[in-house]
């Protein structure tokens, strides 16, 4: 099992930074969802916990296999032409925990627990690690606006280097801006990755970690690069937007694997048909 910390600081309160979450997740689900992949939301309700109280459960499939590597989408096309990952999240604010699964792939596992703080980042265990996992665990601090994210994500008016809050007057991110803003706080992400098959490992721990980072960063930069559009928000505004983004992203999810589904069916009655001609010939002959 890999273990990291990870620790993205934000321009932002951790009561402003828990709207700016709801309404980043939701709207960056529905962006990411199209062609029968993307999020589809199965439960999102209430829940409790005796230590952390009241909070929210929610139960997502994540389609993607186009998005994985090459070498991963060819030992997975044995298996299936698609699949998802279920994740399972508890948002007891500010403490969540959410959990990744993949059905076929039993010995693999992510688990991420996360609080979010008032600082930038200085809170050596914020998680309460055992001194064994504090020896195991290795700590990244992720800077949004200054690491580099891929190519593929990034938009100029996400830039956080050039972008300024017109609701705010916060920004643009000058270098050394975690040491200056008067307002900040920090997400705190402890993630345990875990694929014990003998041979791949290493290699799919590191790989997932690189996505996950690559997913933090881009997540956390559009939560400020969006604050405009969410800072008026009351609870209840984001909850309903929330379950408008998850009646859109549903449908665009499921009209794609109906697609899907329906082409692959016409492939294998094409595959039957052609082998049933040679069949038909002989019968024929006779």
């Amino acid at each position: 099992m890999l273990i990291k910390e990870y620790r993205i600081c934000m321009p932002l309160s951790v009561e402003e930074y828990k709207t700016g979450q709801l309404y980043m997740i939701a709207k960056h689900s529905n962006e990411q969802s199209h062609k029968g992949e993307g999020v589809e939301v199965i439960k999102n309700e209430d829940c409790h916990d005796p230590v952390h109280g009241k909070g929210r459960l929610t139960e997502k499939r994540i389609y993607l296999s186009s998005r994985l590597p090459t070498w991963v989408q060819k030992s997975l096309s044995k298996i299936c032409n698609y699949f998802y990952v279920t994740e399972k999240a508890w948002n007891y604010f500010p403490h969540t925990i959410t959990e990744y699964t993949c059905s076929f792939l039993p010995r693999f596992s992510i688990f991420i627990e996360t609080r979010y703080e008032n600082n930038s980042g200085t809170t050596e265990n914020c998680l309460s690690l055992s001194e064994e996992e504090l020896k195991e665990r290795q700590v990244l601090h992720l800077d949004i606006a200054y690491d580099d994210i891929p190519e593929k994500y990034f938009k100029e008016e996400e830039d956080l280097t050039k972008f300024r809050s017109k609701k705010t007057g916060r920004g643009p991110l000058q270098p050394g801006w975690r040491e200056q803003c008067k307002t900040i706080m920090c997400s705190y992400k402890l993630v345990r990755v875990k694929f014990e098959v003998w041979g791949f490992q290493t290699r799919v721990e590191n790989m997932v970690h690189k996505a996950i980072q690559d997913i933090l960063l881009l997540g956390h930069r559009q939560a400020f690069a969006w604050i405009d559009e969410w800072f008026d928000m009351s609870v209840e505004d984001v909850r309903n937007y929330e379950k408008q983004q998850q009646e859109e992203t549903n449908s665009k999810v499921n009209a794609g694997l109906k697609r899907q589904l329906s082409q692959e069916s016409a492939n294998e009655d094409e595959f039957t048909l052609a082998s049933e001609e040679p069949l038909e010939d002989l019968a024929s002959s006779k």
